[in-house]
Formats: C-alpha cells, sequence, structure tokens
C-alpha cells in the first residue's frame, strides 16, 4: 500500500536518523588512536591530568592546575571513563560521539524547522568529518555537535509554546557548554538569537524596520538565559595568568581557501569536488523554483557567515578560531533548503537518494584514508616499545614549507610517548589560560614545547619552524636522552654523531643519545638553548 502524503519518507524517520548516525561512526572504528592532527597531542595530556602526580619526574617537566576555562570537554569526560575503559579507549569513544552529535543535530533542526526533514538535509551530513573535526579540534567539535542538538531543543520548546520551561533549562544547559568549549556556546547564542528574532517577527503585526527592531530586543530579552558564560568568560579572560594575542584579521585568501576546504581529508580533486557539491546545492536553492530556503534558518546561517568573516585567524592564540565556523555555517544553510509545496515525490526520492548516496560515499573515503593513517601511526608509534618509561624525548617530525593537502597528521605523535610510556616529550602546547597544562622543563630551553617538534628542509617565511639540521645542532643534548625523527627531511648525518640508532622504520628513527660523546656544530653554531 503506497503511503498517503502525511506519511513521513523513508529519509524523515527515526529509524533513518539513528541508521545515519550509527553509519557516521564507521570510519573512527577500525583505528585505535583517531587520526585527528590535534588529538594525540590532547591524549598525552590526558595523561597527565589523570597520572601525573603518581611519578614525580611528571612534575618536573610539566605544570598541570585545574582552571574554570572554556575548554574542557573532553579533559572532563576521560575521568570517569577512562576508568572503565582505558585512557585510549575512553577517548576514542569520546571522539565517536562527535559525528553522531552532528548528524543528528544537523536532522533534528531541519525536522523543527520544516515539520519533516527534507531530502536536501542529506547533503549536510558529510560535515560531520569537515575539516576542523580533521584538524583534532575536539572540544571545539564536541561542543558544536552538542549545540546544534542543544538549538534544535531550543527550537522545539519554543514551537511547544513552552518558553519559560525552555528559559529555566538553558541556563545551566548553556553554562556546561561553555565548559565544554566556548565556541560552542557562542554558534549556540547565534543560531537561538537568530531564530528567536524570527519568531518574534512573525508573532507581531506588521512590517517594517520598526517591526525588526522590537523583534530584535524581544529575541535578545529570549536569549537571557544563555548569556550566564558571559561572566565565566569574564572571569577567564580577565587575569593576569591568560597569555595570547588576537589577530591575523581579514585574510581573504585564507578564508576563501577555508571555504574551499570544508571536507578537506585527503585526496584534492575528492575533497574539492564534494565542497563544490555543497556549494551547488545551495545555489540551488536560489535558482531552483522547486526549492527554497527556510527564512529561520537562512537567517541563522548568515549570522553565522557573517561571524566567520568578522573573526581573526588567532583568538587569545588559538590559531584557526575563524575556520572552525564555516563548515557548520555551509551545513546550516543546507538544512535550510527545503522543496516548494507541490514538488513530486519522485523529485524529492531522487534528490533523497543523491543526497545519501553522497553521505556514503564521503563516509567511504574518510574510511579509506583513517585505515591508511591508522597504519601510519601503527609504524611510527612501534618505536616507543625502546622508549623507557620516564624517558626525556626530544622529537623532530618533518613537513613541508608548503601546506600539502594529505597532512601526515604525526604532528603530535610524540605525546603518545608521554601517554603510554609517561616520557617527556616536546610537543605539548603551553599556553597559559587556554590550556591545564603548561611545560616547565627550563633545561629544554627553546625545544620544551610545541611547536620545537616540527621540522624542515629550509627556513620557511612567517613560521617558528626550524630547518632540520638547525634543530639538530641546537637542541640541547643534556637535557634529553633519545631523539625521535618521525620522517625527516634530509639531514647531514655527521649531526647524528653521539646519537646510536636503536629503532628504525622507513624514514623513522629513534636515536639513544651518547652523553660521553661532544655534539657536533653546524657552521660554527654549537647546542644551546
Amino acid at each position: 500500500m503506497p503511503p498517503t502524503p502525511s506519511s513521513p519518507r523513508w529519509w524523515q524517520t527515526r529509524q533513518f536518523v539513528a541508521l545515519a548516525a550509527l553509519a557516521s561512526t564507521i570510519p573512527l572504528l577500525w583505528p585505535t588512536i583517531p587520526p585527528l592532527v590535534d588529538l594525540p597531542g590532547h591524549i598525552g595530556r590526558y595523561r597527565v591530568q589523570l597520572d601525573g602526580t603518581q611519578y614525580p619526574w611528571i612534575a618536573t617537566w610539566y605544570d598541570f592546575h585545574w582552571s574554570l576555562i572554556g575548554n574542557l570537554g573532553i579533559d572532563l569526560l576521560v575521568i570517569p571513563l577512562a576508568g572503565v575503559f582505558g585512557l585510549e579507549f575512553a577517548v576514542k569513544l569520546i571522539v565517536i560521539a562527535i559525528p553522531v552529535l552532528i548528524v543528528t543535530g544537523f536532522l533534528w533542526i531541519a525536522r523543527e524547522v520544516h515539520g519533516r526533514i527534507p531530502a536536501t538535509a542529506l547533503f549536510a551530513l558529510p560535515i560531520a568529518y569537515c575539516y576542523p573535526v580533521q584538524f583534532g579540534f575536539v572540544n571545539f567539535a564536541l561542543a558544536t555537535g552538542l549545540a546544534l542538538n542543544l538549538f534544535a531543543l531550543w527550537l522545539r520548546l519554543g514551537r511547544l509554546g513552552r518558553t519559560g520551561f525552555r528559559a529555566g533549562l538553558f541556563v545551566p544547559l548553556s553554562c556546561l557548554l561553555w565548559l565544554c568549549h566556548t565556541f560552542g556556546w557562542g554558534v549556540l547564542g547565534i543560531l537561538a538569537f537568530s531564530a528567536e528574532m524570527i519568531r518574534q517577527h512573525d508573532r507581531m503585526p506588521g512590517r517594517g524596520v520598526r517591526h525588526w527592531i522590537t523583534a530584535w530586543g524581544r529575541a535578545g530579552f529570549g536569549c537571557i538565559p544563555l548569556v550566564l558564560p558571559l561572566a565565566l568568560m569574564i572571569f577567564w579572560r580577565s587575569g593576569d595568568h591568560v597569555a595570547g594575542v588576537t589577530g591575523d584579521w581579514f585574510d581573504w585568501r585564507l578564508k576563501f581557501g577555508w571555504l574551499a576546504m570544508v571536507l578537506r581529508d585527503r585526496w584534492l580533486a575528492f575533497d574539492f569536488a564534494s565542497a563544490m557539491i555543497l556549494y551547488l546545492i545551495l545555489v540551488r536553492g536560489l535558482r531552483d523554483r522547486t526549492i527554497e530556503y527556510s527564512r529561520n534558518l537562512a537567517l541563522s546561517a548568515l549570522c553565522l557567515f557573517a561571524v566567520f568573516f568578522l573573526l581573526p585567524r588567532v583568538v587569545f592564540g588559538s590559531a584557526y578560531a575563524d575556520m572552525r565556523l564555516a563548515p557548520f555555517a555551509i551545513g546550516i544553510a543546507i538544512v535550510a533548503l527545503r522543496p516548494r509545496p507541490g514538488v513530486s515525490i519522485r523529485g524529492a526520492k531522487i534528490l533523497a537518494v543523491v543526497g545519501l548516496a553522497f553521505f556514503l560515499v564521503r563516509l567511504g573515503g574518510t574510511t579509506i584514508s583513517y585505515m591508511i593513517y591508522s597504519r601510519s601511526y601503527d609504524r611510527t608509534l612501534a618505536a616507543l616499545d625502546h622508549v623507557p618509561r620516564g624517558a626525556r624525548l626530544v622529537s623532530f617530525v618533518g613537513r613541508r614549507c608548503r601546506d600539502d593537502w594529505a597532512y601526515t597528521r604525526l604532528e603530535h605523535v610524540p605525546a603518545i610517548a608521554l601517554e603510554r610510556r609517561l616520557a617527556f616529550t616536546n610537543d605539548q602546547w603551553s599556553m597559559p589560560g587556554a590550556q591545564l597544562l603548561t611545560t616547565r622543563y627550563a633545561a629544554a630551553g627553546r625545544f620544551a614545547h610545541d611547536p620545537s617538534q616540527v621540522v624542515t628542509d629550509r627556513k620557511c617565511h612567517g613560521e617558528w619552524w626550524r630547518p632540520v639540521d638547525k634543530a639538530l645542532t641546537l637542541f640541547p643534548r643534556p637535557a634529553f636522552d633519545y631523539v625521535w625523527m618521525i620522517e625527516p627531511p634530509r639531514f647531514d648525518p655527521r649531526l647524528a654523531r653521539g646519537m646510536v640508532p636503536v629503532w628504525a622504520n622507513g624514514e623513522s628513527i629513534l636515536y639513544r643519545i651518547d652523553h660521553g660523546v661532544q655534539p657536533p656544530r653546524l657552521n660554527g653554531v654549537s647546542p644551546s638553548r
């Protein structure tokens, strides 16, 4: 029996939402450590957080203090979960939740705004593995996934007329979201305010500028339950302990580059073509008479795009601040699309099938990519079998000045030595006020923290990275026991004098430092701090 017009289609059912959310986890099932660029560095910090007080040498290297900051999502979640599952698997479980939250968030928002999930919403699902997720901004990604679902809840309670209950509920929820990551709270605020402005506008009779100003004021009043984290933000960012600059404004080349890289992973042609499909869908919404934009979500998307273009690249020392918003602005814009009244069921079905195929093809590509990255991790981390517990390890990870599309994702792999072997590693971020951990190992000098682990074949313009020969010459050998070269550029073999190879695999090699041998010089330059 054919479905009646009021019956949900297959892509509008709860079963489909559950299956789409489940399917989104597939790329992360194989890797032991999710191959996200920054994630290994975070895992190293979690080990210090959980067990640092048990090992006195850790306290001589790192300073860890709990503080109320808007960047604690996974840091807090690993405390109960690591005790049950172990640290690495606990982190993997939390990271698996990120694409699930993004998928369910987009589909729930679509249902609340349109009444039924439009077929076009399926094209937003690949954003579950957008570039900010690939980069390993895990607290941000977790908070943004939560923000999407909380926004859907905000819309639902508004639709049901339960605004009083919503006001009370979102006071604690907004604070918890801010605690997970400030950007997640900001995204929720932008989405809620823009949606509330449309809701207030549609409830009032009349038109014109004054009408919109009144709606704007009422929307601000309605969003008061979300503003308490502002007090937490002021407390966090007003102390002398806070470091980091804010800058690099209005770099349009980079901003348009981020828009092209929203689905960046491994294959340039595949990822770029996939991004173009998203933009073609958005353009179709402007030109095709069979689909239209929801005013509610269209305004939300425009607000997110405005913030993306206005934000600098670096906020309080945290880079790529603007880049993180781009995929979610695009996702909300896609979810804003819906078929116009009178569109045939056959046309909607075809669009749904194409959208689902797009999602599954992207999932397949990401799964293969992650398997390749995972094998790279496994090959590299085999070196840790030769690193004794508590070793002082300096690592040098090779990269090129040009930003390759297929990022190696090994930049923070040395931190797994901290997590598994409780060894010192020089790749931890040291930004007071932005992270709970700072590096205090004075003997390491300028090789104590990120980005001292990154080495190149030449001096890169505008970067702090050192050429590999200079790094091997300048690092203070007495401060370290081992040198871990991870796919480094070619270097002068004479610079390895006094370093005994104990493991090698392909382009990577682990050296034990023989402190009885005088270190080499490079053009008259001797090792220094």
